[in-house]
């Protein structure tokens, strides 16, 4: 099939492109990187009346050190996210999340906030940003504002974002260099969307768990963050965690479901054997 026709619009300045979303009244799509919105346009399962195409602004590429934490532009390129010295730096366990988003050829044009954005469930880049504790800048005719990671996701590609908003950047507070990168995916084959998936960080100090943020992806309708369990370790020693109790916990604010390619049953203990086993290979546990 081809694409149903539309006007095709190439801002070249924030201020432009919000203006368009503006006038489209809600009949326009932004065009990132593509890689889930061409196949859509294809098969006439999505029918903008106007398509914006936003890669030639440059204020929205680019990653910045800022007061506090690190700033991301919407248009760095997953693989981009990948190579870069700054956020293998402050943002490993993203690096690493990215890294297992797609195959190499879709992470040369896919962008990290087109996925932000998507809020696929099943997703790297939107758990991740979830459970470090990030934040979105969006910008429209009316102004700006910020919108935590957490409260971004309502349902399945289903986002807080009005239809004249736009991400201009994401916002990733620091965490202390120290701090312990946690990712595990388990998919059918590389570059599948995720049956399960765990990624976030803890921070160990003085022998105890001084910090943590965590959240799942392909658990359940959003991402989401597992806050019992974070809420468990803050302060228990490492030496003394119970590591089948706190999985227990982890996959408490889950809601998985049966689908074509996994049961939730199946989700739920994968869920409490990845947390383990990382978490337990992380910290240099060996054994309950």
């Amino acid at each position: 099939m081809k694409p149903a026709p539309f006007d095709y619009l190439v801002p070249s300045t924030i201020e432009e492109a919000c203006a368009q979303l503006a006038e489209a009244g809600g009949g326009a799509t932004l065009l990132a990187g593509g890689q889930t919105l061409m196949p859509l346009l294809a098969l006439r399962m999505s029918q903008p009346f106007i398509l914006i195409d936003i890669n030639r602004i440059k204020a929205l590429k680019g990653a910045t050190r800022v007061d506090g934490g690190t700033r991301i532009g919407p248009m760095m390129r997953q693989n981009e996210v990948i190579a870069d010295p700054t956020l293998a730096r402050e943002l490993p366990v993203l690096v690493t999340a990215a890294q297992h988003v797609g195959h190499h050829q879709t992470r040369n044009r896919g962008t990290i906030g087109g996925s932000i954005a998507l809020g696929e469930p099943a997703a790297e880049l939107p758990a991740t940003a979830v459970a470090l504790g990030a934040s979105v800048e969006v910008r429209s005719t009316r102004g700006s504002r910020r919108i935590a990671a957490t409260d971004l996701y309502l349902g399945p590609y289903a986002t807080a974002l009005e239809p004249e908003e736009m991400i201009t950047a994401i916002h990733f507070p620091d965490w202390p260099d120290d701090s312990i990168s946690l990712f595990r995916e388990v998919a059918q084959r590389p570059g599948d969307f995720a049956l399960v998936g765990l990624t976030g960080a803890v921070t160990v100090k003085d022998g105890c768990i001084a910090r943590a943020g965590i959240a799942w992806f392909g658990m359940g309708p959003t991402p989401i963050r597992a806050r019992q369990v974070e809420a468990a370790l803050l302060g228990q020693p490492i030496a003394d965690l119970d590591l089948a109790g706190l999985a227990e916990l982890a996959v408490a604010d889950t809601a998985p479901f049966d689908d074509l390619h996994a049961t939730a049953e199946y989700r739920r203990t994968v869920g409490r054997r990845i947390f383990a086993r990382t978490l337990g290979e992380r910290l240099n546990r060996n054994g309950p």
